[in-house]
């Protein structure tokens, strides 16, 4: 006869399990708000950053009695939930032993663009004049409104809304009148949509009028490729997944968060149904078993405009509800990484995680899926309609394609510009931009974002596409195009785009986690050691784990490359 011995759980000092004990009245609060959620199970494992939202937006905070409470109601130990809640920057978890943050939060962005358009002294303006127990006032990374820069985020329970060009007189008014909702955006409605001929192209593919061949075979003649910054064709893209077995997925990577970077809001603001048929059709493509779009939190707006633009197809029949799921990011610059937004998705921290080169990711569940950006579904309807051709031949410089810029800066006219693909700096400036603002004159432009690498006035004339800037140590990415001049201190535009990236860091591998803190100490000293910054360099671009510590260095290795002059006149001393 074999006794198996239970070890009694581990008690307290007065004979209580260890740790918090639930909070009977928490738990019926989190039932209250979460069970009518309109999802068959909401205690299912991926609704935890989609319920830590609900969460917040009801209270202004996460309260550690509400995050045990969660943990209870989804059946998760409380470290999971913890750990997910904190590693997202729009949540506020709040101890038992800290006070709540106040009822209004004032967000001052501080990505590059804001930042040459006065956003430091902005937030020191709007300090001085707060309140602290009434109104919080902190810095936050790049809103991807970086063409009316500098910008300002008003938020309380359940309202965000966002100044563009901000003063603290016009925060100052803003916060009297209370009225903090999202600015509305007019948008083309479906009757509108289809009235233009939208939707013909899912309803031939649907028919069988159009074969899965012969929409590849155009989209490789036309060049489209993936326009959130790897440039992968998109074809291939698509192959790759629909040789998976399934059941398979289809993602729509929305999380625009490199700075500068505004080109997709900019399109699903103005048509977002030509945005859900390419997306549909990409599902199609893959024979995808639901449709998920990753929308970054920044863009409130967008999130009611989606999902009423989905409720339209559902009521039309062109959608069978409940295919498209919406969900909503919460503040990760890393989720703009393919494995990190899968494993965001699934409700988990967005940390990367490595995979062959080539293989479809997998992801929701351990299942193939495939993983577009916004403006890459975007052209795929317009491309059918007018031929490969069209789309193709609109290149420049013996390049091909259109290219959505999203430039800021020192420019008269920022904003999203669509211009034929290899257009270089020069003529992107004075074609489409009306030249640089009064008073300035062109230093230096980062022609892919934070991550893009910088270059100098001298190199302008390089054609801006993919493929062509590898040998200047940049690259095009997503587009985003920020434009410095003469009267810009180079050292605080390296320690900003640092800054941002040791913020951003999800900090799961050293490389990263370590060298972006230690690349931006020395970044901050009146002498920098070139010997020293290239080494550290090298190390993070040999061995992190995904693109942000890989490109995290790039600015800096330009301005060592290209910049000695003007940081000597700036009095920063490169050694080495």
């Amino acid at each position: 006869m074999t006794v198996t011995t239970v070890k009694p759980a581990r008690r307290g000092a007065r004979g209580k399990p260890r740790g918090r004990e639930l909070d009977p009245a928490a738990l019926a609060e989190i039932e209250a708000l979460l069970v009518d959620a309109i999802v068959p199970d909401p205690r299912r494992r991926d609704l935890l950053i989609e319920h830590l939202h609900r969460i917040q937006d009801a209270h202004g905070h996460l309260s550690l009695r509400h995050l045990r409470a969660l943990a209870a109601f989804m059946n998760l130990p409380m470290a999971t939930v913890y750990e997910t809640a904190t590693f997202y920057a729009h949540f506020d978890v709040v101890h038992d032993d800290q006070t709540p943050p106040p009822a209004t939060t004032i967000r001052v962005c501080d990505s590059l663009s804001c930042q040459l358009a006065g956003a430091e002294a902005l937030q020191r303006e709007l300090e001085s004049g707060a309140d602290p127990t009434a109104v919080r006032v902190i810095r936050a990374p790049c809103m991807g409104r970086c063409e009316i820069a500098p910008v300002v985020e008003l938020s309380s329970v359940g309202q965000h809304r966002h100044l563009g060009h901000a003063t603290a007189s016009a925060v100052a008014d803003a916060l009297t009148s209370g009225e903090w909702h999202a600015e509305p955006v007019a948008w083309q409605r479906l009757a509108d949509y289809r009235a233009d001929g939208g939707f013909a192209l899912l309803t031939a593919c649907r028919a069988g009028e159009v074969s899965y061949e012969t929409l590849t075979g155009m989209l490789e003649q036309a060049g489209l490729r993936g326009l959130g910054g790897a440039g992968f064709p998109t074809f291939k893209k698509w192959g790759f997944v629909r040789a998976e077995p399934g059941p398979r997925y289809c993602v729509i990577n929305a999380d625009e968060g490199e700075p500068g970077t505004f080109k997709d809001r900019y399109y699903l603001e103005r048509a977002p149904h030509r945005f859900l048929e390419g997306a549909l059709i990409s599902a199609w493509a893959v024979e995808a078993e639901a449709l998920y779009i990753y929308l970054r939190d920044e863009y409130p707006e967008l999130h009611r405009v989606l999902h009423e633009a989905i409720d339209e197809l559902e009521a039309a029949g062109l959608v069978e509800p409940g295919y498209i799921v919406m969900r909503r990011g919460a503040g990760a610059y890393i989720c703009g990484e393919e494995s990190a937004l899968i494993e965001s998705l699934e409700g988990k921290p967005g940390k990367p995680r490595h995979r062959p080169p080539y293989v479809a990711q997998v992801g929701l569940f351990d299942r193939p899926t495939l993983v577009n950006n916004v403006e890459t579904v975007y052209w795929i309807p317009l491309i059918w309609e007018r031929g490969a051709e069209w789309f193709a031949s609109h290149g420049r410089h013996e390049r091909k394609g259109l290219r959505s810029f999203s430039v800021s800066g020192r420019v008269k006219h920022p904003g999203v510009h669509l211009a034929p693909a290899g257009i270089t700096l020069a003529e992107l400036i004075d074609e489409y931009c009306g030249g640089m603002a009064e008073g300035h004159q062109l230093l230096a432009y980062l022609p892919g974002g934070a991550s893009g690498g910088i270059l100098p006035a001298a190199k302008a004339d390089i054609p801006l596409d993919f493929d062509t800037l590898q040998a200047h140590g940049c690259f095009i990415g997503s587009a985003a195009v920020m434009v410095v001049s003469d009267q810009d201190d180079l050292r605080a535009v390296a320690s900003n785009l640092l800054a941002f990236f040791a913020d951003e860091s999800c900090g799961q591998c050293t490389p990263c986690r370590v060298g972006t803190e230690k690349m931006l100490a020395l970044l901050e000293r009146d002498e920098w050691d070139a010997a020293e910054l290239s080494r550290l360099s090298q190390v993070m671009m040999d061995a992190s784990i995904c693109g942000l510590g890989q490109a995290a260095p790039n600015p800096v290795l330009g301005l060592l490359k290209d910049f000695r002059e003007p940081l000597a006149a700036q009095n920063v001393i490169v050694r080495g």
